[in-house]
Formats: C-alpha cells, sequence, structure tokens
C-alpha cells in the first residue's frame, strides 16, 4: 500500500512540474516570436540570479549551513532566432496553433456531418 502512495506522489509532483513548466510557457509567450523570447530569456537572466541568492539566504537561515558564494552567470549576447533549427521553428509554431486549429477542423467536421444528415 505505502509504495502506491509514494508511486502516486512522485506521478503528482513529475505532473504538477510538468504542468507548470507548459503553462509558464504559454504565459510568457515562449513559443511566439523570437523578440518576445528573446525578452523573456533576459528578463529571467535578471531575475533568476537574484532568486538564488534570495533562497540560498534562506537555506542558510533555516539549516545554519555557510553556502559558498556562486559565481556569476555567464553573459551572452546572441539572438535565439540566429541558433535555431528551422524545423524546430515550424514545429513550435504548428504546436502553437494545434489547440485552435482542432477546434477550426472540429466545428467544420460538425457541420458537414450535420448538412449530410438532412
Amino acid at each position: 500500500m505505502v509504495p502506491r502512495v509514494w508511486s502516486l506522489m512522485r506521478f503528482l509532483i513529475k505532473g504538477s512540474v510538468a504542468g507548470g513548466a507548459v503553462y509558464l510557457v504559454y504565459d510568457q509567450e515562449l513559443l511566439g516570436s523570437s523578440d518576445k523570447s528573446q525578452a523573456v530569456l533576459q528578463k529571467a537572466e535578471e531575475v533568476v540570479p537574484n532568486a538564488v541568492y534570495q533562497f540560498s539566504q534562506y537555506v542558510c537561515e533555516q539549516t545554519g549551513l555557510k553556502l559558498p558564494q556562486l559565481p556569476a552567470p555567464p553573459k551572452f549576447n546572441f539572438h535565439i532566432r540566429d541558433s535555431w533549427n528551422s524545423g524546430i521553428i515550424t514545429m513550435m509554431s504548428a504546436l502553437s496553433v494545434a489547440p485552435s486549429k482542432a477546434w477550426e477542423y472540429s466545428k467544420q467536421g460538425w457541420e458537414y456531418l450535420k448538412e449530410q444528415t438532412k
């Protein structure tokens, strides 16, 4: 019984992390244009080191451990579009319009079926 509970808990945690990642990608419009993606990456470059530092300070306060200071993250000055494969771009654009296309096609199919049954 207990191993099943832990298996279920692991599954739920992994599902939550995956769902959160998908929501974050959708919310930040990472599947949009490369300019938007570049802006989000620059924002993350500014926010993440501060968040990691604050979390490490919190862990130090709670546990009494002394963590060494992390080195500064490297700076990258390149556009994602320059290094992104055109196949990836095509696939991501197809994935980003898939829900609306599925709705459109199902609506067309429903209309076709209604016409055929008259």
